[in-house]
């Protein structure tokens, strides 16, 4: 189990619209297993976590460490998980998440919960942002060496650097 990336997966769980299954499908890109078992349901729930999740985000990006850590205790205790060793591949011993309903919502959240709470112990809860670019919201987990991330994407930091540029030209030729 790739904790970081089960946490990045989190952040980009809060940025997608689970409107319809198709949406979720998408998200889901690169997992055909679960893919194929998405129902409408499973979007009810995650859009559910998306709302429970996202104060978690806005407090890391605070640097409420609190308020990180009993939000996603919060979720714990609601989402019992069951990490368990996976040998399929001998060579490289590895975690999954049993949560013991099968569904997929409950196999994201699980995924998502672990791996966000060991990245909080592992890196701290510093590492949950959001988007700092002026109209854009979109959660993020900074994985970077130094900590320094501040915004979603890469569109993200061009728009906002192009932006702060042109202000700086015209402040310029202004002044």
């Amino acid at each position: 189990m790739d904790f970081i990336r089960y946490a990045e997966a989190a952040a980009a769980l809060l940025n997608v619209d689970l409107g319809e299954v198709d949406d979720l499908v998408s998200y889901l890109d690169g997992r055909p297993g679960l893919q194929e078992r998405a129902v409408d349901r499973d979007c009810m729930l995650l859009r559910k976590l998306q709302r429970e999740l996202r104060p978690v985000f806005d407090a890391g990006e605070a640097g409420d460490v609190s308020a990180v850590v009993s939000g996603l205790n919060g979720l714990l205790a609601r989402h019992p998980i069951t990490p368990q060793i996976s040998d399929h591949d001998a060579q490289h011993l590895h975690l999954h998440v049993w949560t013991g309903s099968g569904s997929v919502a409950e196999q994201v959240v699980g995924e998502s919960l672990l791996g966000l709470s060991t990245l909080v112990c592992d890196l701290g809860a510093d590492r949950l942002g959001v988007c700092t670019a002026a109209s854009c919201t979109n959660a993020f987990v900074d994985a970077s060496p130094n900590r320094s991330r501040r915004y979603c994407s890469d569109r993200c930091s061009s728009r906002a650097n192009v932006a702060a540029y042109r202000a700086r030209r015209r402040a310029a030729a202004t002044a």
